[in-house]
């Protein structure tokens, strides 16, 4: 099948071919990961996504595999799995906690709080496509690239000395993935292209250039996860275009003697978001002929405009360099592999940065409707790790670091929308289990809007939800948006602040605390009676992120002018809160007595949220500071920070302390020690969100802004002696560049977006920021 325009003269396609021909090394500067062989294993391969489908590019010249996801592409059902004993045994629980009986507190959590089910089901793939190349001789001269400046991964080689080359590109414009294969000389292509999936599917060809997958998920019965049965639909469809022949045989669409073949794929589920469910009068596969009908006829150079138009505004809003990357012409596994060898990479570090922006990117924005998960988007297994779910005890929080300093704010707008949609089973979650007015979930969730606890007592987590109000409320302060504010996060704020309210119950010693309470998924021992437990009462983190949500509900009261009496009364519960103490080792304790840690190395930090995200640990609060650092000392003496994203978290944790050594040690142990040869992060296995606590601690190290402070390279180590960022942002709408030479700032240009007043801190030395709204200045120390 020929399509009008597909042979391309324009300019625009005619300047991007020329510039990213293969070439024999890497220019200088250029944000690319290239690797001189195909992937052997899918940890290797190049992802590529457009918010809502995603791809992993394998490279392979001769037997191309790309393997596909559509975010909403999950087994499962919609579920009420609210405990309905847990109401009338709550006040047990929290007597039997109080007293110090943990075994009894153990026993009552099991048998009346798991969620009914307790377990979800996985996030799943797609499918496959694969592409059988069928070449007259070897290829040779081969390279393949993710170019982060355009978004595009590449694979080159040469056949009996003509050029070919493969691009495949998730355009969010046009909803679609493009792969696109063109020869430069005399060559010619011949190959056969395959959809599969492993389960649950059908695969045909509707004619010798179409092919559509079918499909529908069936889950077996399980008493862990739910009910099984018919479950979500799903649908695929790709369509060739080539200057050669195309026929079909055996549900196998066949090419020949092409000079240039363009594929859109495309794919859709019947989700409904705003019905937290499948939703039956969707047809996935009608919406997939719609989307191809739009984009059938459009030649490859305009869809190839269009996607660079509009990853390229987002993408190039930010830029970072260490000075000049003397090792850009060394493929990336190989610069990795220096640095797991104890070498020095600053010119990798801003490429990983760099790639922990394009990754959210590809995994939250418009198209998409569901938030970034455990593995982004990317997931090749029908059972994922913890099932690639919505971990809401650190990991979704820590997904949404970078969104707001890295100027990618329209990032944050799934997550905010899933979180409102959340609000509703929430809040039937917060009446059942706890007899509370607002909303409430705890420490996973999936698309179905499962809020009841999952998994085991470590799921009893009621803070979680408030938790996540965080980068709901970081989402205003980074863009000051007041009818952001008062239409979307106070009334989400607000919600969790009432089931706060409701679930706060008088302790022995007269505080206001939240029992049960838990420190995620770590455990004590209570030294008087030996026992150990994972729930207590007021855990650390619970105060940190009680206090966090009411002074937020506060501060918004005032700027919105409304619910004065709400306010006072938050203030009033704030008076009865414990306080943050300090142990008898000199760390933050992590729960509400000095109880022995059984794992002193653990992963989780949680009690460390009052440092990072948080600002309530700052050199304002000393002894609080030097605890802090304390705490983290201790964590790594026994081991911790052993998975990439604890290790993540480590780095601005450090960056916080304004110790810029620490925090590049614990970077430099990230990229050594918790990344994969395509620069995913590993738990292991792959987890995404240490790529994104990486990026977000490397925008740490480099800016701070709290309290209507910006502090500029707070924590810049030795090793960046000299370097240039642009477009970094801070609180307050304010959007920042700056220079420095010989580990000194040069100047820095602010540009602030609302007019809001605030302070520069560089050295010691401050400045005052007092611009209007588009007006900006250069600074200079």
């Amino acid at each position: 099948m020929k399509i009008p325009g597909l042979v391309i003269s324009t300019a625009i396609l005619s300047v991007f071919l020329n510039s990213c021909e293969k070439k024999s090394e890497n220019q200088t500067g250029e944000l690319k990961l290239w690797y001189q062989k195909p992937a052997a294993i899918w940890e290797e391969a190049l992802p590529v996504g457009n918010g809502r489908l995603g791809g992993m590019v394998f490279g392979n010249p001769v037997n191309e595999r790309i393997q596909l996801n559509e975010e909403s592409l999950w087994a499962g059902s919609k579920i009420n799995n609210n405990n309905k004993d847990a109401l009338k045994i709550l006040p047990y629980l929290q007597k039997a906690l109080f007293a110090g009986r943990y075994k009894d507190a153990l026993k009552l959590a099991n048998d009346n709080f798991l969620g009914t089910p307790p377990e979800i089901r996985s996030y799943q793939p797609l499918g496959d496509l694969y592409i059988d190349y069928k070449w007259d001789g070897e290829p040779k001269g081969y390279k393949r690239e993710l170019d982060l400046n355009t978004g595009i991964a590449s694979t080159f080689f040469t056949v009996n000395g003509s050029s070919f080359r493969q691009d495949v590109i998730a355009s969010s414009p046009d909803n679609i993935i493009i792969i696109h294969i063109k020869s430069s000389g005399e060559g010619l292509i011949n190959a056969s292209f395959k959809l599969s999936r492993e389960k649950d599917a059908l695969v045909k060809a509707i004619d010798n250039s179409t092919l559509q997958m079918r499909g529908q998920i069936i889950d077996s019965d399980d008493p862990k996860s739910g009910p099984g049965g018919e479950h979500m639909r799903f649908a695929a469809e790709m369509r060739i275009s080539a200057d050669g022949a195309t026929n079909s045989e055996g549900g196998i669409l066949q090419v020949t003697n092409a000079k240039e073949i363009t594929l859109h794929l495309t794919a859709a589920t019947d989700y409904n978001i705003n019905l937290l469910d499948y939703d039956r009068s969707i047809e996935p596969a009608e919406v997939c002929k719609d989307i191809l009908n739009k984009t059938e006829k459009i030649p490859f150079s305009v869809l190839l405009k269009n996607h660079l138009n509009e990853y390229q505004k987002i993408f190039n809003r930010v830029s970072l360099a260490f000075g000049t990357d003397s090792l850009a012409s060394v493929p990336v596994d190989e610069r990795l592999a220096k640095i797991k060898g104890g070498g020095e990479d600053n010119g990798l570090i801003a490429l990983y940065f760099q790639y922990g922006r394009y990754l959210l990117m590809c995994s939250s924005r418009f198209p998409a409707k569901l938030p970034a998960n455990l593995q982004g988007i990317w997931n090749k297994d029908m059972k994922a790790p913890w099932n690639s779910d919505f971990h809401t005890n650190i990991n979704l929080q820590m997904n949404y670091w970078p969104a707001e300093v890295c100027n990618l704010s329209e990032t944050a707008v799934p997550l905010i929308s899933f979180i409102e949609k959340l609000t509703v089973p929430g809040a039937v979650t917060a009446k059942e289990m706890y007899g509370t007015k607002g909303w409430v979930f705890h420490h996973l969730t999936d698309p179905f809007g499962r809020t009841g606890v999952a998994d085991g007592v470590w799921g009893i987590t009621p803070m979680d939800g408030s938790w996540m109000t965080f980068p709901v409320y970081e989402h205003y302060l980074f863009t000051g948006d007041t009818a952001f504010l008062r239409n979307e996060a106070y009334p989400l704020m607000k919600g969790s602040a009432q089931f706060v309210l409701g679930f706060l119950v008088e302790s022995p010693q007269g505080y206001l605390v939240t029992n049960p309470s838990h420190s995620p998924e770590n455990n004590f021992r209570d030294l008087k009676t030996g026992e150990v437990s994972a729930l207590t009462y007021a855990a650390t983190t619970d105060i940190e992120v009680v206090n966090a949500l009411l002074d937020n509900c506060i501060v918004a009261s005032g700027i919105l002018g409304t619910d004065r009496e709400f306010a006072d009364s938050l203030r009033s519960v704030k008076k009865r809160l414990p306080t943050v103490k300090i142990n008898s080792k000199g760390v933050i304790q992590e729960w509400i007595d000095d109880y022995e840690e059984t794992e002193p190395g653990h992963r989780h930090m949680s009690h460390l949220l009052g440092l990072y995200p948080l600002d309530q640990f700052t050199p304002a609060t000393p002894e609080l500071f030097k605890a802090a650092e304390a705490t983290i000392e201790r964590r790594l003496s026994f081991g911790g920070g052993h998975t990439g994203w604890s290790r993540a978290w480590i780095v601005s944790l450090y960056a916080r302390l304004q110790n810029g050594e620490k925090a590049y040690q614990n970077l430099s142990a990230l990229l050594g020690k918790s990344t994969l040869p395509n620069l995913f992060d590993t738990h292991p296995p792959f987890q995404i969100d240490g790529n994104f606590g990486g990026t977000a601690g490397i925008a740490e190290m480099l800016i701070q802004s709290h309290g209507g402070i910006i502090r500029l390279l707070p924590a810049i180590p030795l090793r960046w002696k000299e370097g240039n960022v642009k477009g970094l942002c801070a609180r307050g709408g304010f959007k920042i560049d700056m220079k420095w030479n010989n580990g000194k700032l040069s100047e820095a240009k602010v540009l602030s977006e609302k007019g809001t007043k605030s302070s520069l801190i560089y050295n010691g030395i401050t400045q005052i920021i007092s611009l209007k709204a588009g007006e900006s200045k250069i600074y200079r120390f």
